[in-house]
């Protein structure tokens, strides 16, 4: 295989960068295979009930919503659970600098499923932060009257024992979480599909235990990602959008999402 040569750059160099390109290919090659095994994931649980939320209308005032009613003309529904419950003076940084890039992909992530920003949060201060960060083009939800962040892990209030005790949730206290969850319409019925449970999956030394887009810009510079975390001082105004990040990693396995639950559907009707 022919390989790129930069000006100046040594043999030595060369040498261990054509290593570290072979084991990036196989890396590829690796995400390429789980990305099969997700399409290839049957559906998962019925949603009993119509989750009823709250969100700015058309004429710019609260009014409620049910989940059958997010989809829209879509038959993929991708929630995202934000960390910015009532409790908090701030949001979450990591979650905020995630949807600083992620408001650029909503635009294109709406053409094939709906995506939804959903916090315990009221609706008013969910909208507050929204026009204070610039986020354009992302649908943010209040769960605030509702049981979806317990039922979907979007809280700690639901964490099975051995999970607790590794995310050291004390007895007695519980707090919001970060998760991705994607639900399919299918027969008329309102299906769990899949989750970005590795968020809560343990860690080996050095990895950062979410896909959080300044943690995972790290690996390019000698940033140490298993101590990473964007400061607080970081979402006190608006940054630039990672664009780099929505584009190579969060828009495509969205994308990715909204295909593997519509060939799931697809594969349960033909083998009906």
């Amino acid at each position: 295989m022919e390989h790129l040569r930069y000006p100046n750059e040594s043999t030595e160099y060369r040498a261990a960068r054509n290593a570290l390109l072979n084991d990036e290919i196989a890396l590829r090659a690796q995400i390429e295979a789980v990305a099969a095994k997700r399409r290839a994931l049957p559906l998962g649980g019925e949603v009993t009930g119509d989750y009823v939320f709250e969100r700015i209308g058309k004429n710019a005032t609260p009014e409620k919503v049910k989940m059958s009613e997010l989809f829209g003309p879509h038959d993929t529904l991708v929630l995202y659970s934000f960390m910015y419950g009532p409790e908090r003076e701030l949001p979450c940084p990591g979650c905020t600098h995630l949807l600083d890039g992620l408001d650029g992909a909503a635009r294109h992530i709406g053409q094939r499923a709906a995506l939804h920003i959903v916090a315990k949060s009221s609706i008013a201060r969910l909208a507050a932060w929204a026009h204070e960060r610039g986020w354009d083009h992302l649908s943010l939800v209040s769960t605030a009257g509702n049981s979806y962040d317990t039922d979907y892990f979007g809280d700690t209030s639901k964490f099975p024992k051995g999970l607790r005790a590794q995310h050291r949730v004390p007895d007695g206290e519980n707090w919001d979480e970060t998760i991705f969850n994607v639900f399919r319409k299918n027969d008329g019925a309102i299906r769990h599909f899949w989750g970005s449970e590795m968020s809560f999956a343990p860690t080996a030394p050095n990895q950062h235990h979410r896909a959080e887009p300044v943690a995972s810009r790290a690996p390019l510079t000698d940033v140490d990602r298993s101590h990473y975390a964007p400061p607080h001082s970081a979402v006190a105004r608006p940054v630039p959008a990672l664009c780099a990040f929505s584009r190579h990693v969060k828009r495509p396995l969205l994308g990715e999402l909204t295909h593997a639950a519509r060939k799931s559907s697809n594969d349960r009707r033909g083998n009906s």
